[in-house]
């Protein structure tokens, strides 16, 4: 389903990674890991279509990103390691308004129980500027409740949640996976996820 050929990473005078190869099919898991400044974040945004790979192509479903375009977008999320929250705005509204920016529109209903389900009852209607950092990143994340979309590209997903919150994403992700979904993600944190296939990519 996804692709990566021969990609590689230019940042200023400095190659982050080349000849990166990889193919992720319906139900796979595929971890990316280095250490800071290996480009981890930069491939992320090269495989949601951010930002262009300084060689090589990503592919969807067998056809180029670049060409399918709008048809790859309504098919992928991508959450990044900022939580992309706005202050003033309620709890409630950052869900419908983020997931309406991607293209899907959500009832006030839908939204609470897709903050419930993430322990967020009862704050619906807070501002989140008086939120932690645990709960507005549970804020962000529950967009995937509610997202219909395929590819799921995760930036550091679990960073500020505690053991609970964890544990929800836990069961959030391997659903979405036993549904034929894709994960990419990052992750510093140790976490097992059951997936009927696992991938492990390592930039150095």
């Amino acid at each position: 389903m996804l692709q990566g050929i021969n990609l590689a990473c230019v940042r200023g005078d400095r190659e982050l990674f080349r000849d990166i190869n990889f193919s992720v099919e319906a139900g796979c898991l595929m971890q990316v890991s280095g250490p800071n400044g290996s480009g981890k974040t930069s491939l992320l945004r090269m495989l949601c279509g951010l930002s262009n790979p300084a060689a090589g192509e990503i592919r969807w479903r067998n056809t180029s990103i670049r060409t399918l375009e709008n048809e790859f977008f309504a098919d992928m999320t991508y959450i990044g390691h900022l939580s992309g929250t706005k202050d003033d705005l309620t709890v409630n509204e950052n869900l419908r308004i983020a997931s309406a920016l991607a293209g899907v529109e959500i009832s006030v209903s839908q939204a609470t129980e897709a903050l419930a389900f993430l322990g967020l009852g009862g704050r619906n209607n807070l501002p989140v500027k008086v939120l932690s950092q645990g709960q507005r990143r549970r804020v962000a994340l529950a967009r995937l409740l509610v997202c219909k979309t395929t590819l799921w590209i995760l930036d550091e997903p679990l960073v500020a949640l505690d053991v609970t919150a964890v544990q929800l994403i836990k069961e959030i992700l391997e659903r979405h996976l036993q549904q034929g979904g894709v994960v990419v993600m990052t992750t510093h944190q140790e976490i097992d996820i059951e997936a009927s296939s696992k991938m492990q990519l390592h930039l150095a």
